[in-house]
């Protein structure tokens, strides 16, 4: 009966000191930068590439409209004092008319470019992600922390920079 009850304490220790031992072994701690890494995720340059041209040919279209409106305005300055009211009123109803289409414009613009972004570059994200939790899995690290995130007030000298690692998977992922 001792021996029993030695055998279960011994037991329950040893069963006790290896979880400890596990929960140790968890607790390594590592760091990437988040902003750093995404530049590296294969396809990033295509993606930026096309969101640029899309802006530039908003750019553009927006500069041909208010140059047509400026055109407009200078020309209706010039001239409103030698104009009868209605087409003094007509003018500057076109010149307001002008100025909403321009509004309009840049908000559908900004729209457009918006979720091109989402489009392009949420799947590279995902893709970092995945390489991140990945190298976290595979070197044990209890938390990987994500030096870009302005919330970390505090990162031990002894945890290690994962960037590398990550950059190194990232790279072997095809496109």
């Amino acid at each position: 009966m001792i021996k029993k009850i030695i055998f279960s304490l011994v037991f329950i220790f040893t069963i006790a000191y290896s979880t400890e031992l596990k929960a140790q072994l968890s607790d390594k701690v590592a760091y990437i930068n988040s902003v750093e890494l995404l530049e590296s995720v294969p396809g990033k340059p295509e993606a930026t590439k096309a969101i640029e041209e899309l802006n530039k040919k908003y750019k553009d279209e927006l500069a041909v409209m208010q140059n047509d409106y400026n055109n407009k305005y200078t020309n209706f300055l010039a001239n409103q004092n030698n104009l009868a009211e209605s087409i003094k009123l007509r003018r500057m109803q076109e010149l307001y008319e002008l100025e909403q289409n321009i509004t309009r414009f840049m908000k559908v613009a900004q729209e457009d470019i918006e979720s091109q972004q989402q489009q392009l570059i949420e799947p590279l994200k995902e893709k970092m992600q995945d390489a991140i939790r990945q190298i976290g899995m595979e070197q044990g690290y209890a938390v990987i922390y994500d030096t870009a995130n302005p919330a970390i007030a505090f990162i031990t000298p002894d945890a290690i920079d994962a960037n590398s690692l990550v950059r190194s998977r990232l790279q072997q992922i095809k496109r």
